[in-house]
């Protein structure tokens, strides 16, 4: 029986924190059933600080956010031999078959989506809408934060606003991995390594 694919959603603060080598070696060993979708990191940051200065408007903050989680994936690859960006569901499938680890490009498929554009949708509700287009099983975000349901993570700016009405679209299990829970990432894949991030009814 196959296994139920996981989207890894590794934010991109990780790239200033020191554990993102842990991470890597990690979604490394987890190849063929794994999905990194990055964080836009410091190249966001740079976005949401450019926005102010010359006031440029939310849609294309939106897709320049969007490329700034390129921009770290892109990064990632060049980090890892097995790592490959991909745009498009079929070549996220087809890294998959080839047992390498894809790394989320998320513009051409959330655009063609007429996804929000709105800071109120970040990385974390694009990658549980990732997960649900992909029918992953599992959500694991790498954020720090104590463990709590999606609206009370959205209520203390753990997450963005729309992320719990995205992870309940997606039907995945959604997670919630502290910075330092690499090591148990592959028992993640399938049990109770990290806690579970419930929705309220």
């Amino acid at each position: 029986m196959t296994k139920p694919l996981v989207v890894l959603k590794l934010g991109g603060a990780q790239a200033r924190g020191g554990r993102l080598t842990d991470w890597l070696d990690a979604a490394t060993g987890c190849a063929g059933r794994l999905v990194v979708a990055p964080g836009g990191g410091p190249f966001a940051d740079a976005v949401r600080a450019t926005q102010a200065q010359i006031g440029f408007d939310d849609a294309a903050a939106h897709e320049m956010a969007m490329m700034a989680m390129s921009q770290f994936g892109r990064a990632l690859v060049s980090l890892r031999p097995g790592f490959e960006l991909a745009a498009s569901e079929a070549a996220l499938d087809g890294a998959l078959e080839r047992g390498v680890t894809p790394i989320w490009s998320p513009e051409r498929m959330a655009l063609a989506a007429g996804l929000p554009p709105s800071w109120d949708l970040t990385s974390d509700s694009l990658a549980a809408w990732l997960a649900g287009v992909l029918g992953a099983g599992r959500l694991i975000l790498v954020k720090h934060g104590e463990p709590a349901c999606a609206q009370e993570l959205a209520r203390r700016g753990v997450v963005d606003p729309l992320f719990p009405a995205y992870l309940a679209r997606s039907q995945a299990r959604g997670f919630l991995a502290a910075p330092d829970a690499a090591d148990r990432l592959a028992e993640g894949l399938d049990a109770g390594a990290y806690p579970e991030i419930g929705l309220e009814p």
